[in-house]
């Protein structure tokens, strides 16, 4: 038995006024999922737990099986993982974003403009990071480039007890009723203000701003935490895994979880990501390897930049290059399971993510259904025959165990 789960990240919404109370994903182009939903079994599930926070971090630990109120301990570390960066027991990772602020001339007011400064560039961003790590890094702080505006700072015996806020739940708003608050909150309120001192007319922000670019005129450090301990994924379930993500949390949890990373070129996390290529290299995984998931961010990027039209786009290129490459592929694959869900809504309206339960399909090669009518959307939470999973890390178990 072969196993798929196929993720569209943050590609739940919400009625939308300007769709004709219609959501992003029931207006999408989508007859491969449609597909699945009509010969599958079709169910509800919350990833997040109603008492944390609905980050993609707890939501994927929870759909590979992991319960998050036993094994979260912080998204950074999770990145840290996944660019090579080996913590200590004392080190606490955070995330550090290049931002956009925009602000008037004595800095008395600044707006969160740009979450991503404009999805600027890795090569770009690794030429910011080195020169904050020259001019801010010391024995106990240092930075590490990631990709694109994704990065990180370590603090070696520093404090994980803080209330961070994450940049793209500030979107258009005053930051100072958002800066890290708690033990430790003057360190890292000073090195954002310095950031942004040697940031805002740096050479290649210059250069941004007069291509029309958002600059990356600060960052914003977030996700903290120590090192999670996960038990490997083929102990607890007895098969051998890989993971396909662009994104550097996603990894992550495949480094811990024991999972073979899947290299893609052109994958970028955005609207413009290789999407064949990530179902191709699955197909082709599952040759050596006996469960595969794959995690794609394009829609969650359009729900944080509130364009209605990317997110339509983002699902639709994902249900014909993704799901329907996977579909075509697993034909030869003999008996398989496929997975199918988002891991969070993420709304436009709203540019950020909410921990609502979430729809999913269960789809068995061996044992087809026959449910007419039926669509792959967030109608199918509502449904009363729909099989549910509020406690969302006993989904693995039922995909793999069927029980």
């Amino acid at each position: 038995m072969k196993y798929i789960v196929i993720i569209g990240d943050g590609m739940a919404d919400r009625p939308l006024k300007e769709l004709g109370g219609k959501t992003a994903l029931q207006k999408a182009l989508t007859p491969n999922m449609d597909r699945l939903a009509a010969s599958g079994i079709s169910g509800r599930v919350r990833t997040v737990p109603s008492d944390m926070h609905p980050g993609s971090d707890v939501a994927n630990l929870s759909i590979l099986g992991y319960d998050p109120h036993r094994y979260y301990s912080g998204r950074a570390p999770l990145e840290a993982a996944s660019i090579g960066v080996k913590l200590g027991k004392n080190d606490i990772a955070f995330r550090c974003n290049l931002v956009t602020l925009k602000y008037n001339r004595n800095r008395t007011r600044m707006i969160m403009e740009d979450y991503s400064s404009g999805h600027i560039s890795t090569e770009e961003a690794r030429v910011l990071i080195k020169d904050l790590q020259a001019e801010l890094g010391t024995k106990l702080i240092k930075f590490y480039p990631g990709i694109s505006y994704r990065h990180l700072m370590i603090w070696s015996g520093g404090s994980a007890d803080l209330e961070c806020v994450p940049p793209h739940d500030i979107t258009g708003k005053d930051i100072a009723e958002y800066l890290p608050v708690g033990s430790g909150e003057e360190l890292l309120r000073k090195i954002m203000i310095d950031a942004a001192d040697i940031l805002t007319d740096h050479p290649v922000n210059r250069k941004r701003i007069k291509k029309g670019k958002n600059p990356a005129n600060s960052v914003w450090l977030w996700g903290q935490g120590k090192k999670p301990v996960l038990p490997r994924f083929c102990r607890k379930y007895s098969i051998e895994g890989a993971l396909i993500s662009a994104v550097d949390l996603t990894k992550g949890l495949g480094i811990y979880a024991g999972f073979r990373l899947l290299e893609v070129p052109g994958v970028t996390g955005y609207l413009d990501t290789n999407y064949k290529g990530k179902a191709n290299a699955a197909l082709k995984a599952l040759k050596d390897v006996d469960f595969v998931y794959i995690h794609v961010e394009a829609p969650d990027e359009a729900g944080h930049s509130g364009k209605i039209a990317d997110k339509i786009r983002a699902i639709e290129d994902f249900d014909r290059l993704v799901v329907g490459t996977v579909l075509r592929g697993a034909r030869a694959l003999g008996d398989h399971r496929i997975l199918l869900l988002p891991d969070h809504p993420t709304p436009v309206e709203l540019r950020t993510h909410t921990g609502d339960p979430v729809p999913f399909v269960l789809f068995d090669s061996r044992a087809l259904k026959k449910n007419k009518g039926i669509q792959f959307n967030e109608e199918i939470v509502d449904r009363a025959d729909a099989l549910s999973f509020e406690e969302g890390h006993k989904l693995m178990d039922f995909f793999i165990r069927g029980k």
